[in-house]
């Protein structure tokens, strides 16, 4: 937060959709902004730089009822306004904010939360929700992950590269290397979660990390009906290099769209964000 750090600018597009099949969309997304004092949601798309605030992205995607997803976004929203505006103060004012023990401690807060209202409502009972988050800070990303949903890593200089660890038998296959990505998709446990916020779990263990950013660096959260309908190289081709035809789109709603074309047996769910040099318009 300090004035000698270069003001990082990022740039972003979000879209949510609940497919061909599905009567509801238990996905959403968040895109927040914050400081010391309160936070400011953000729109479907735009830009800001890093000098305003710290900004906080994330795909969740709800299970176990109608509005499953919308009670996860709300109790996020929620536990976010209450703890990161404090790690937030803690860190401008030069002490140690402890960020990745505030995003599990956010993660813990939110599952606590879906378990209260699922004891406590016969209408929530077993609701639960995924959870993907990505919190920028002028020099770092800091994430926080649990179930299916996903969180890419796009370097400037190239290539893709998954952050979450998709929590679920197949996805540790796929980590081994036992499988490959194909099988991985064809896998008939594929959707079978070991670990979601809610969802009658007793304990949850979110994957927490860190990634220094630079400009040209990009990355994307998406939601499982995303992946059903996309490899991972078309994933970083939308990204990357769209074509003239897509160029003109943000790059979440060429995501969705084409995802929406090969499947649409899910809700979709996409967010980029690209780290940009100096200012806004960079």
């Amino acid at each position: 937060m300090s004035d000698s750090i270069p003001a990082a600018g990022l740039h972003w597009s979000g879209l949510t959709h609940r497919g061909k099949v599905r009567p509801n969309n238990e996905d959403t997304f968040l895109a927040l902004n914050f400081d010391g004092h309160e936070v400011r949601y953000l729109g479907k798309t735009g830009e800001a730089t890093l000098r305003g605030g710290d900004f906080v992205f994330a795909v969740s995607d709800g299970m176990g009822g109608a509005r499953s997803g919308e009670f996860a976004s709300r109790i996020a929203v929620d536990k976010i306004t209450k703890l990161l505006p404090r790690a937030y103060r803690l860190s401008a004012a030069g002490m140690n904010a402890g960020f990745t023990d505030v995003v599990q401690e956010l993660f813990i807060a939110i599952h606590d939360e879906l378990l209260k209202l699922g004891r406590s409502y016969a209408e929530c009972s077993g609701m639960g929700a995924t959870l993907t988050l990505a919190w920028f800070t002028p020099e770092w990303l800091y994430f926080g992950h649990i179930g299916d949903s996903r969180l890419y890593y796009l370097p400037r200089e190239g290539g893709m590269r998954q952050l979450s660890h998709d929590h679920s038998y197949v996805g540790w296959l796929r980590r081994e290397g036992k499988i490959n990505e194909r099988e991985a998709r064809e896998h008939p446990g594929k959707n079978s979660l070991q670990q979601a916020l809610g969802a009658g779990h007793q304990f949850v263990d979110p994957q927490v990390g860190a990634l220094a950013h630079r400009p040209g660096d990009r990355i994307l959260l998406c939601s499982d009906g995303v992946i059903d309908g996309l490899w991972d190289r078309a994933l970083e081709d939308l990204i990357r290099d769209p074509g003239p035809a897509r160029l003109h789109q943000p790059a979440a709603f060429r995501i969705v769209e084409e995802a929406l074309e090969n499947s649409g047996r899910d809700n979709l769910t996409a967010l980029v964000v690209e780290i940009a040099a100096g200012s806004t318009s960079a």
